[in-house]
């Protein structure tokens, strides 16, 4: 392909879309739309909606491609990831070969920012020849869950950090901060933290219509979040959801 732009497409909400994002899926030629099965499906429809709704070029071409599973056999697991990423770029490649990909301009749309906890630029980097790469900043899950529960992502003067729940479970505690934002978290890794004086701040689909939130001291708010990420997924198929915990205000929720 010529061109890549990944374009950042926030949290589901189409009203999350930048100006910029809207004109760059009106100036491309392709925009690739990943299927992921069908217990998540609702993804791919969003991205459908999305393009519904803001793509007003007749040029421009929405073309989908099922995205292919991670093999969890495999011990290892980044060693998992990277060979999973291989099969991803493979696809794209061939998805494209098939649309008159290699002298189009190419869009794919990311949850959140494709800066942040994100793979798309990993992948990408994996094609060849390698396009000229554009990222358009999207809204993240990050910022969706302190706006939901309207509280700043920082103490005063304090810093805070930002990590995954491998690591949480893996590290423990990250050291440097009493704050910390978890992403990518689908074991609710906060069961491995001490509850006195934590309170936890957690979302599940911020910005979609379906959001759903809860806050407050992580012991009594944590069997909570358990029990409801379980009706949700049931309800849903499945589950995107984040959490800031902070082991000194527990009074602040």
């Amino acid at each position: 392909m010529k061109d890549l732009f990944l374009v950042g497409i926030g949290t589901g909400n189409p009203e999350h879309i930048t100006l910029q994002a809207i004109r760059t899926l009106n100036a491309v030629d392709v925009v690739l739309i990943p299927r992921k099965g069908d217990s998540k499906a609702d993804l791919a429809e969003i991205r459908r909606e999305i393009c519904a709704e803001v793509v007003t070029n007749p040029a421009t071409r929405i073309v989908e491609f099922d995205l292919p599973t991670r093999d969890e056999a495999t011990p290892d697991y980044l060693q998992r990831v990277e060979d999973w990423h291989d099969r991803i770029a493979t696809v794209w490649a061939e998805t494209l070969a098939r649309t008159d990909g290699p002298k189009a301009r190419v869009a794919l749309l990311v949850w959140g920012d494709p800066s942040l906890y994100d793979s798309t630029l990993r992948i990408a980097s994996r094609l060849t020849p390698r396009p000229a790469i554009t990222v358009i900043p999207g809204i993240t899950s990050l910022q969706g869950l302190t706006a939901a529960h309207a509280i700043p992502l920082n103490d005063l003067a304090a810093p805070f950090t930002v990590t995954t729940g491998r690591q949480l479970r893996d590290g423990g505690w990250p050291a440097g901060s009493d704050r910390i934002a978890v992403m990518l978290d689908g074991e609710c890794s906060f069961t491995d933290v001490a509850t006195e004086n934590t309170t936890i701040w957690w979302a599940a689909y911020v910005g979609m219509p379906q959001q759903t939130t809860l806050s407050g001291p992580l012991a009594e708010t944590g069997p909570k979040i358990i029990e409801t990420r379980k009706i949700l997924r049931a309800a849903h198929g499945w589950v995107m959801d984040i959490y800031i915990l902070d082991r000194s205000k527990a009074d602040q929720a």
